[in-house]
């Protein structure tokens, strides 16, 4: 008899699920997307371990350009969370996974010779086929600008991709990123030439671009490699860690165009 009611009791179940009718004919307006930045990685190896890598194992992204030919794949659907962050942190947002586009850049990274470090250039037909991807994302997810940011920018403590040779630059030619007015910079540049500021100075002002910075006033690594994080993206000539009037110049000219 026990057996009889707990199968009655399940088709019942079964019977309000199957009937389940759902209105779509009403809207809310108070909602946006889930999406909130991108963020830009380079794979450290070739395209046939990237897939491997990106597909079998707990490391994935949503999208993946390849090299030669710079094929953009899909790898995970943009309304499902990839693990490509990790611990992270940018804007006082923690954990990125949640709120972010991962797109993986097949590109070795670097290797270090007797003569020092050595980074791959990316080929410029994979970045010419990102920046359509970006401007796609950035237009369907209705992103503002400073929303595509660096691995190294939210885990600047143990990650440098995409590296000093990706071309941030491009990006902000193409209205995809903030990027400082020279000019601006340059005046900036001689007042602080002759005037340094502090390096709590410095930790604020790299806490209002969004690094999790330390906030002490001390130039330790772990502010040093934030520093390097910035100066990777906004001037990869030198990204030694060194607060310098050339880097706080850039800094500053680049939160005061952002209000």
């Amino acid at each position: 008899m026990k057996a009889v009611c707990i199968a009655l009791f399940l088709a019942l179940l079964g019977g309000c699920s199957a009937g389940l009718r759902i209105d779509d004919s009403h809207t809310a307006t108070g909602q946006n997307s889930r999406v909130q930045y991108v963020v830009l990685h380079y794979t450290s190896t070739d395209l046939a371990r990237s897939l491997k890598l990106l597909t079998e194992t707990e490391v994935s992204s949503h999208y993946l350009i390849g090299d030669a030919p710079p094929t953009v794949y899909r790898l995970v659907d943009e309304n499902r969370r990839a693990w490509h962050v990790g611990v992270s942190e940018w804007q006082g947002r923690t954990w990125l996974n949640a709120s972010t586009i991962g797109i993986e850049l097949v590109n070795q990274g670097y290797y270090e010779t007797p003569a020092g470090r050595y980074w791959q250039p990316f080929a410029p037909q994979q970045v010419d086929r990102l920046i359509v991807l970006l401007k796609d994302i950035v237009q369907r997810h209705q992103l503002p600008p400073g929303s595509i940011i660096a691995h190294s920018d939210v885990a600047p403590q143990r990650k440098v991709d995409p590296g000093p040779l990706f071309p941030w630059k491009r990006l902000a030619d193409e209205g995809l990123l903030p990027w400082p007015d020279e000019a601006a910079v340059a005046r900036q540049q001689a007042l602080f030439a002759a005037s340094p500021p502090s390096v709590q100075w410095f930790q604020e002002q790299l806490a209002r671009q969004g690094y999790a910075v330390p906030q002490h006033g001390e130039l330790d690594q772990a502010t040093r490699n934030v520093i390097a994080a910035f100066q990777m993206k906004y001037r990869p000539a030198d990204y030694a860690g060194q607060p310098d009037a050339e880097t706080a110049a850039r800094l500053l000219v680049l939160n005061q165009q952002s209000g």
